[in-house]
């Protein structure tokens, strides 16, 4: 299998290229382009053949899509060695938001989601993520200098802080001026709670929108459905999410997928009430997007208003989140699955 060049920052290609020396920033800028080796004309012949040889220039591969009633499209995308994982481009009158993916499947074992139904494969290269963000922006128009992508959010398949070093490498190559150059504030990354690594975040100079999945506020309740919440409790996370505060100056967003008759409870709202008081947070309520292979049951769009209205009663900060992408199979791991189900061989 040849080489993965775009987990490279400049310095790195430094390494491999320091003659002229302008080389490695013009091959920095072509790949976050979208560019071929071939297409990058202005590089000398044998430096592309060499190139071609060697490397590939994004191991990212668009094998699908699918285009949703809203303008949503949901990719699927085929990495280097055959493997699949899914991403979900979003137009929005602020700007085209990209979900992308950290891992192949997950292992944290949410009882609602699709992504860990086939336990973890493998993480992903720094490369492999901004490969994503680099071919729906090309696939969309887009060029470096006007990027069709302009937000980022790691809530695709996978827990970003479960593939801490690629995942911060990927941070700091997507917003490098001289590449795609993706600002920090315009990308949210959302975790399930692993409170030490969130610490660890908070001390790293990154300054994204940390958005954290609580989905229940009591610990027996929580890690009914998230069995991460053994390791890492309710108390911890809200305390680690208090420290990213003080530390980032970002509001921290939690993440609230309402369940029928499992967390939408008014003792539920109280209490999701008192963790969330005293420093700048916001809930993001998410009706549940049901997965056939789970048991769980989504609240009515009624009742989902209904909670809303119980948690501003108690001045709670929190919205909606639309729903974006339900006919086209928006929840992470769907796609995949279903489409693994329809390809295998006997």
């Amino acid at each position: 299998m040849k080489a993965e060049i775009l987990s490279l920052n400049i310095d790195e290609l430094k390494e491999l290229f320091p003659e002229p020396k302008y080389l490695a920033g013009q091959l920095f800028a072509f790949l976050h382009e979208g560019a071929s080796f071939d297409d990058m004309t202005s590089l000398k012949k044998e430096l592309r053949e060499f190139l071609n040889e060697h490397y590939v220039s994004n191991p990212v591969k668009i094998r699908k899509k699918f285009v949703g009633k809203s303008g949503t499209i949901k990719y699927l995308f085929e990495l280097e060695d055959g493997n699949l994982i899914e991403g979900v481009y979003m137009p929005h009158d602020y700007g085209n938001t990209l979900c992308l993916s950290t891992q192949i499947g997950c292992r944290m074992g949410c009882t609602f989601c699709a992504s860990g139904l086939d336990g973890l494969l493998r993480n992903l290269s720094a490369g492999e993520m901004l490969g994503q963000v680099i071919a729906v922006n090309k696939d969309n128009g887009g060029s470096v200098k006007n990027r069709a992508v302009t937000n980022l959010v790691l809530m695709g398949s996978g827990e970003p802080f479960d593939n801490y070093e690629n995942t911060l490498k990927f941070l700091t190559l997507v917003s490098a001026e001289k590449g795609i150059n993706i600002s920090e504030r315009n990308i949210s990354l959302s975790t399930s709670g692993l409170a030490d690594k969130v610490r660890t975040f908070a001390d790293s100079g990154h300054k994204v929108t940390l958005s954290i999945s609580l989905h229940a506020p009591f610990d027996e309740l929580r890690s009914t459905i998230m069995p991460v919440n053994r390791k890492y409790n309710v108390k911890e996370i809200v305390s680690a999410a208090r420290y990213y505060f003080e530390k980032t100056g970002r509001r921290v967003i939690f993440e609230y997928t309402l369940i029928k008759g499992t967390n939408d409870s008014d003792k539920c709202a109280k209490e999701l009430a008192r963790l969330t008081a005293g420093f700048p947070a916001h809930v993001n309520l998410i009706r549940l997007n049901e997965v056939k292979e789970r048991n769980h049951v989504a609240p009515t769009e009624d009742a989902t208003k209904e909670f809303l209205k119980k948690l501003e009663r108690l001045g709670v900060s929190a919205t909606i989140r639309k729903s974006l992408g339900n006919d086209i199979e928006g929840a992470c791991g769907q796609l995949r699955r279903r489409y693994l189900e329809e390809n295998q061989t006997d």
